[in-house]
């Protein structure tokens, strides 16, 4: 929460936060045992049950699989896995960042035929998986003769033959030779340029494509990641765990900071997790912080308390001012959706509007944005506790370089990264790679931005996203977005271009899929009419050339890629 002293400092930055030494993750984790004995590095329910496991104890399991891998001759191989999130996702991922292995994470939710394309691709040989997702695997076990071992790490499973492995066997197997001396694996030392990770991206267009990350760009990203912003002892781990911004920025982070990490099982368990499990931060994306917001908003007004809550808001602003902190007292109901203890919500993917930002800063907790791609490992940037704009991505790490690639009038262009958390390339793709990295190792991210004159990072949009009007004007349509998701009755929103029948491209168009419950009873002509008001009021407020003027109400949701992005259709110019 920021205290008195630290609004004063909002707009000046500081020095870095001081982190212990991380060579690689078996160094972490054999640190965290001895540093942190028996706290809980995680809590999760497990039939209907709250379990724990401590530090020490989550190194022996990840030395115990580590064990078996080594007996089973495959601790050296990619391995993949299959699987919602579950504790013993964190153990096998955990288990291969200290081995020789490649770690393979898997979108459990792309249809079978992509995951065998992806297994097959990033030459995958054991592949762990769930009980939930086995149909899909046993439907493409026959296109995949490069996979040596599956490993399924429920009971009863219907996989049979040679090739299956019970996790549970190999867990009490690996337990057993390690305590007899068992050195295979605790001796192994991954190198730290090498691919160690390879995450397949699921990008609103295009074809997934496999991201290497070397065990050096993950330990950077973990370490100068801290260095810049803040974790606290209790987190809940909500987003899926095959994106790096939660199995990196959230996990790795999470336990080299020594917190205790709670496990959410599905989406539909957030709201009561955070009461059960009280965490200090989160990791989120916008979607679901703008929804938690007008869920929030729309409380208060059916109520009739949208006078006084403003009132209660400036008040305690103004204590705030003061030195005088209200706002746990002021704010418990609405602190409590969060659990009561929430200090910090981390939001990555787009920037933050400030209305959102002022409201979580008025009831007690920070909402810090940041910018982060797969090919970064993935943080680039992140605003700091106590030095932030919401409409900003904040500073760059320390153990990167960002330049902005032949900017225009407003000196935006595009964002270029280069440094310790670049990416290899692309797995198997050089010709792609070299499209995005040139050979002095800049990564060209295809987002455009700019800095201030305080060396903080802002996103305009995607370069391909670009809107170029017939009268030269560009438009960033994720600009104008974030204005229209504001409004009241908008669920989703694309904005694209309006063309002639020259196809010149001569205005902006609204498709919008509105707010089910911000418009339940009202007629199809009523949310047009209101709508068009709102936008015709908005664009009194925004330069002409970003006016909208057509809008097109969607009767479904937009389709969304599996990490909830919506999928944007692209037209050849």
């Amino acid at each position: 929460m920021v205290n008195n002293m630290a609004r004063k400092n909002l707009h000046k930055d500081y020095p870095l936060n001081e982190v212990r030494p991380l060579s690689d993750f078996k160094q972490m984790l054999d640190d965290n045992a001895k540093l942190f004995g028996n706290k809980p590095a995680f809590k999760f329910k497990e039939n209907g049950e709250i379990k724990e496991v401590s530090y020490k104890a989550f190194k022996v399991e990840t030395d115990s699989l580590g064990t078996a891998l080594c007996s089973n001759g495959i601790a050296r191989c990619h391995i993949a896995i299959v699987s919602e999130n579950r504790y013993e996702w964190i153990v096998v991922y955990l288990t291969v960042l200290k081995s020789e292995g490649v770690f393979v994470p898997v979108d459990k939710e792309l249809p079978a035929n992509e995951i065998a394309n992806i297994l097959s691709n990033s030459d995958t040989e054991v592949v762990f998986f769930s009980k939930k997702y086995e149909e899909k695997l046993r439907s493409v076990t026959g296109v995949l003769p490069n996979v040596k071992k599956y490993i399924a790490i429920d009971e009863g499973g219907d996989f049979s033959g040679d090739g299956i492995l019970s996790y549970k066997d190999m867990m009490k197997q690996g337990y057993k030779s390690l305590m007899n001396g068992d050195t295979a694996f605790t001796e192994m030392k991954p190198e730290q340029e090498k691919l160690k990770m390879l995450v397949y991206t699921s990008g609103t267009t295009g074809t997934a494509k496999g991201v290497m990350l070397s065990l050096h760009n993950l330990v950077s990203c973990v370490y100068y990641g801290l260095q810049v912003s803040t974790v606290y002892d209790i987190s809940l781990s909500v987003l899926p765990y095959h994106h790096t911004y939660e199995s990196v920025c959230s996990i790795l982070v999470g336990l080299h900071f020594g917190s205790t990490i709670c496990i959410n099982e599905s989406i539909r368990a957030v709201s009561q997790n955070l009461k059960l499990y009280k965490p200090q931060i989160v990791m989120l994306v916008p979607l679901f912080v703008e929804s938690i917001y007008k869920k929030i908003w729309s409380e208060i007004e059916s109520k009739g308390k949208t006078a006084a809550f403003k009132k209660l808001m400036a008040f305690s602003n103004k204590m705030l001012d003061l030195g005088i902190d209200m706002r746990k007292t002021l704010f418990k109901t609405i602190r409590d959706v969060f659990g009561g203890n929430m200090i910090k919500i981390v939001c990555g993917g787009a920037p933050i509007r400030q209305e959102l930002g002022d409201f979580f800063e008025t009831i007690g907790i920070t909402l810090i944005n940041g910018y982060g791609i797969t090919e970064c490992s993935p943080l680039v940037s992140v605003n700091r506790d106590y030095f932030y704009d919401f409409s900003s991505v904040g500073v760059k790490l320390p153990c990167v370089d960002i330049r902005i690639d032949e900017p225009n009038e407003d000196y935006e262009g595009e964002i270029c990264v280069k440094g310790d958390t670049v990416m290899l390339g692309y797995y198997k793709m050089p010709e792609v790679t070299a499209e995005v990295l040139d050979a002095d190792g800049w990564f060209h991210t295809g987002d455009y931005g700019k800095f201030d004159d305080m060396k903080r990072l802002y996103i305009t949009g995607r370069k391909k996203n670009i809107i170029v009007l017939k009268n030269g004007k560009n438009v960033y349509p994720e600009e104008i977005e974030d204005y229209i998701s504001g409004l009241p009755l908008v669920g989703e929103v694309i904005v694209s271009a309006a063309k002639n029948e020259n196809n010149e491209e001569i205005g902006l168009c609204a498709e919008i899929y509105p707010d089910e419950k911000q418009t339940e009873g009202m007629s199809q002509d009523e949310i047009f009419d209101k709508l068009k008001n709102e936008i015709s009021s908005l664009n009194d407020r925004l330069p002409q050339y970003k006016s909208v003027h057509n809008i097109v109400i969607r009767k479904e949701a937009f389709e969304k890629t599996t990490s909830g992005k919506i999928k944007r259709k692209y037209s050849s110019k």
